[in-house]
Formats: structure tokens, sequence, C-alpha cells
């Protein structure tokens, strides 16, 4: 009965908004203690209360959920239990689509959570936002991280790697708490700074009053949480010849690409090398333009130089020649005129 009486107890305690946590611990270990119930274990149990550790902010937002919106947590662990029974049987369409399905309900989820966060007088960062997204990741991975969200007892944030089951220890304040219900909601009334808080522990099931469906079966157990033991189911031999028949495929594939890879390698080296040998080659053929327009340039000065010279020395010449004209027209009037 300890247990269950301490989870009684928590369960309320990690309903109420996250700075009403430390002053109605203290006040439910002292209403405990002063209830003598069950002789000397009153004391133990008022010890118990009394070390309830308190909750991350992130983990407080997810118990938040947990109390005032079970049927989000519930959509995430169904949900959770679909994508395994996909991933069990390979098939990788239904992943696709479901891992969709879980961007949409995760981000719906966390936005639930800021809103009752809001409410309970805590406003969450966006860091505790992605804390609380990663938590409710992991419940889509692991049926014992499942469980922890739904407990309303969560103390710290949780991860899932996609390969090695969710680390739980530590994460619950009670393990093997079972779900919170909206009902977590009031049972516990306290004030921030450690006022009087009226505790009422949770009636055991079997002395709770009969109702309409009374006779029928009780709900399946929850799963296990992993530091009491956590169940794995052993995989059928056709998803082993499956995943060996996935795994061969994938070898090959990737022998495939390495061989791509090595061809392409070689195919950028020899690039490379063509590459360098064309810039040098462009380089010097540069250089020799380069050259070859100085002396294009020079040959053109030296032409248009010679082309003046020409010139002058044509025109030298031009009046040299009518000088030899007049000079030659003279001698022949000067041998043509008669002596006296």
């Amino acid at each position: 009965m300890g247990k269950q009486e301490l989870a009684g107890i928590a369960g309320p305690l990690y309903a109420l908004p996250y700075a009403e946590f430390v002053g109605a611990r203290t006040a439910a270990a002292k209403d405990v203690g002063a209830g003598g119930s069950a002789g000397g274990d009153a004391r133990a149990l008022a010890a118990e209360v009394r070390s309830l550790p308190k909750p991350s902010v992130a983990a407080w937002a997810v118990n938040m959920l947990a109390v005032h919106s079970p049927g989000t947590l519930q959509e995430i662990a169904e949900l959770g239990t679909t994508m395994r029974a996909a991933q069990s049987a390979l098939d990788a369409a239904t992943l696709r689509s479901l891992a969709q399905d879980r961007r949409q309900l995760l981000s719906g989820a966390v936005k639930t959570a800021k809103a009752l966060a809001a409410q309970q007088g805590r406003a969450i960062s966006e860091a505790v936002a992605t804390e609380v997204e990663q938590t409710l990741r992991a419940a889509t991975a692991d049926p014992g991280a499942a469980a922890a969200v739904q407990s309303g007892c969560l103390l710290r944030t949780l991860s899932a790697d996609g390969v090695d089951v969710v680390d739980l220890a530590g994460a619950v304040a009670v393990p093997g708490t079972l779900p919170a219900s909206g009902t977590h909601a009031g049972t516990i009334r306290g004030t921030a700074d450690g006022g009087p808080a009226d505790v009422r522990r949770a009636e055991p099931a079997d002395r709770a009053a009969p109702h309409k469906g009374a006779g029928r079966k009780p709900p399946a157990e929850q799963p296990r949480l992993r530091a009491v033991g956590h169940a794995r189911t052993t995989p059928t031999r056709p998803a082993v010849e499956r995943a060996r028949a996935v795994l061969k495929e994938a070898d090959e594939s990737a022998a495939a690409a390495d061989e791509e890879a090595s061809r392409a390698a070689s195919d950028l080296e020899e690039a490379k090398t063509d590459t360098t040998r064309l810039a040098d080659e462009t380089r010097e053929l540069r250089r020799r333009l380069e050259q070859a327009e100085a002396e294009l340039k020079g040959a053109r000065k030296r032409h248009e130089l010679a082309a003046a010279l020409a010139q002058q020395m044509a025109r030298a010449a031009d009046r040299q020649r009518r000088k030899a004209v007049l000079a030659r027209e003279r001698v022949l009037r000067l041998g043509n005129t008669p002596e006296e």
C-alpha cells in the first residue's frame, strides 16, 4: 500500500501550477505525518512525500498535458504503436506517412502544452517547448516512455535515438504510476507561499462507487517503465527474413554507390589535371598575346613614323625634280641664245 498511497499523493501534487509545488508538497507531508495512518508507516510515507523531486519546467508542461489534455497523449501513444508496427513490417511508405502525421500531432501537442502552461501561470520558452517536443517524440518511440508521459508525474525530459529503448531511470516520481486523469486537477489546493493544503488521497479501485460499467474487464496494464522491467517482443521469422533481404539490398546498394564514388573520384582527379594544364596553357597564351600586342603597338608606331618620313622625302624629291627641270630649261635657254 505504501507505493499506492505515495502515488495517490504525488499525482495531485504534480498536477499543480509550477510555483505551488514546493509549498503543497511540504503541506502534504505534514498532513500525512499528522494523520498517523498505519502507525509508524505514516512517518515513512511523510518522508517519501517530502523527498518527491520538483520536475523540470518541460516535464511539468508535459504533466499539464497528462492532467488537462490526456487525449492528446493517448493519440501520441497510439501513433507510436502504429509506427512501431509499420517499422516491424518494414513498411517504408506507411512510415513516411506516419512520420508526417507525427510532426503535425507533436506540433499541435506543443501548442496545447504552451497554452496550458500559460493558463497555470507559467509561460514556457522556445527552448523548453523544444524539450517538450523531444519528450513527446520519445513517447512515440518506446511504450515505456509513453507510459511515463501519461503518468502525470514526469520529472525530466526524455529522448530517443531511434535505436535503444528510452532511458527512464529517474524519469517519474513513482515508477509504475498509471496515466493521470483530469480528476487530478483540483484534488490538491495549495498556495505558492506554502500555505495550508487540503490533500485527498486517491481511493483504491475496489472501494470506488459502483457504476454502470461495473463487471467489465479491467483495462489492459500500461507498459511497464524501464526501471521495473521492460517487455521486449521477439521478432518473427518473416520479419527477420525481410530485414535480412533489406540488409542485403542495402549492402549491394552501398557497394554500387562506393564504386560510383570511386569512378567519380577518378574523374575528378582527371578533371583537376586537365584544368591545371589548360590553366597553364591559358596563362602562356595570354602572356604571348600581351607580348604580341606590345610588338604590334611598336610596329604601328614605326609604320606611322616611316609613312611620315616617306611622305616628307617624297615632297623633297619632288622639289628637287622641279629644281632640276628649271635648271635644264635655263641651260637650254642659255645655249640657244646667240653670242654678240
